[in-house]
Parts: C-alpha cells; sequence; structure tokens
C-alpha cells in the first residue's frame, strides 16, 4: 500500500498567514492527501477541519511548540488537536540549551519520554523534527538526533528532514535506517547549495530515501517540505514537489 504525502504548510507560510483556509483549499485541489500544520493564524479548529474536508484532505500533524503542554495550556492544547483530527504532535524546535551536551540531550530525551506517556494515555503521539545542528557531535561523540532516539520510547515520532541531516553533516538516509519504526513521518525536502531545488532535481537520492521508510522506518506520511522561493512561487513549488514524487512512483 503507498504512503500519502501530505505538504508541511510552512512551505506556504506567508500565503496561510493570509488566507489559511483558502491555502487549504488550494493544496487539496493540487492532489494532495493532507497537511501539517506550522500555526493556526487564528482560526479555530472547528472552522479549520471544515475546511479540511471541504478539501478532502487529512491531517498527518502538527509542528508545536514545548511551551504549548504547560500545565496551563495541556488541556486547550489536547481539546484544540482532538476537533482538528491531529494525533501527531511534533516538536519542531528544541532550544540549544536542552541539546547541546549528551547530559542536556538525556535529560530532554527523558521530559520528552514523560510526554509521549502523558499523550499515549489520550490518544496523541509525540516527536521530534531534525535541524541541521541536531545531527552535529556532541561532546561524548553522539548528536543530539541520536541521543533523544536512544532515550525515548518507540511510539516517539523522530521525524528526519533529509535536506536538514545533510546541512548537518549526516547521511540523507542512514538515519531513517537506524531507528526502525520510528519514521512513522518523514519529512522530504530536497538539498542544493542555494535550496533553489524542488524535489527531484537536486542531491538527495530519493530512491534509497523511499527504500529506508518503506523496508522498515514504519512511515505512515510522506511529508514534502519546501522552504525556498527561488524559481518558484512557494505554490508553484509544492506542486511541482508533487508532481516530481508521482513521476517517481509516489
Amino acid at each position: 500500500m503507498s504512503i500519502p504525502i501530505a505538504v508541511q504548510l510552512y512551505s506556504v507560510r506567508q500565503e496561510c498567514a493570509q488566507d489559511l483556509l483558502g491555502t487549504i483549499a488550494k493544496v487539496g485541489a493540487m492532489g494532495y492527501a493532507g497537511v501539517e500544520f506550522a500555526g493556526y493564524h487564528g482560526h479555530s479548529a472547528e472552522d479549520i477541519r471544515e475546511a479540511l474536508d471541504k478539501a478532502g484532505l487529512e491531517v498527518a500533524g502538527t509542528h508545536i511548540s514545548l511551551d504549548n503542554f504547560t500545565d496551563d495550556k495541556f488541556d486547550e492544547t489536547i481539546r484544540f488537536h482532538r476537533v482538528l483530527g491531529c494525533k501527531n504532535l511534533v516538536i519542531p524546535w528544541i532550544p540549544k540549551e536542552k541539546r547541546d551536551t549528551e547530559a542536556n540531550a538525556l535529560v530532554t530525551a527523558q521530559e520528552l519520554s514523560a510526554l509521549t506517556t502523558r499523550l499515549a494515555e489520550l490518544g496523541f503521539r509525540s516527536g521530534f523534527h531534525v535541524h541541521g545542528d541536531d545531527m552535529h557531535p556532541l561532546d561524548g561523540g553522539k548528536s543530539a538526533w541520536y541521543v533523544i532516539g536512544e532515550n525515548t520510547p518507540t511510539e516517539f515520532i523522530l521525524q528526519y528532514d533529509t535536506a536538514n541531516g545533510i546541512l548537518g553533516g549526516a547521511d540523507p538516509v542512514q538515519p531513517i535506517r537506524d531507528f526502525p519504526g520510528r519514521g512513522q513521518t518523514t519529512h522530504l525536502k530536497e538539498y542544493s547549495p542555494d535550496w533553489s531545488k524542488v524535489i527531484g532535481e537536486g542531491e538527495v537520492p530519493w530512491p534509497d530515501v523511499f527504500a529506508a521508510c518503506e523496508g522498515g522506518a514504519g512511515t505512515e506520511w510522506y511529508i514534502v517540505e519546501h522552504e525556498s522561493e527561488e524559481g518558484y512561487t512557494p505554490l508553484e513549488a509544492i506542486e511541482k514537489c508533487l508532481a516530481n514524487l508521482r513521476a517517481m512512483g509516489k
């Protein structure tokens, strides 16, 4: 069974800031199966859910900061995402001081493990989205990505990003292989020195990425992300990414 393709809406962040519901409709018309959110721009979960239903889109997940899980915000965070139909709550960025040594990264892994357990009891999953410096070796030789990955539960999503991995000096594929069953959602982002290339036109070895995701990573969603505005408008870029993935048989 083929893995459905979503788009991280950060790719079209300006469009979403101006008209989130209209942008959702445009994404659905392109043929995407789902979206991953990066903010809600003041809209209610109910209104967003209605727009998703009209566009025929599912929710692959969201990027949500850690401060949304403090005691004073936790209940509303759960309510909002339950209405939205979003079970994958992925932390997009961890402050540097929480991952700049192996000891600090281990403490962070313990905190994320506790959050994972708490969310699992309510039917949600947590996760961590990698950036380039998360792949840099720390004082003990391992990167924050590996320390966190090795010290969190198997249901904790290790959301690899192919271009961010390359930027951090890592292999674009091996970190996916190293954590079987942990890549429940995986970011497909093309890498080129100026970041202008869309998926299929840069340096990422896509057949190897697909083989890793489909051969043991447990990937449930491919999530397209494209950040550059060089060469294409953001909407054009994500449409081209999807077309190129379809041409590769995805």
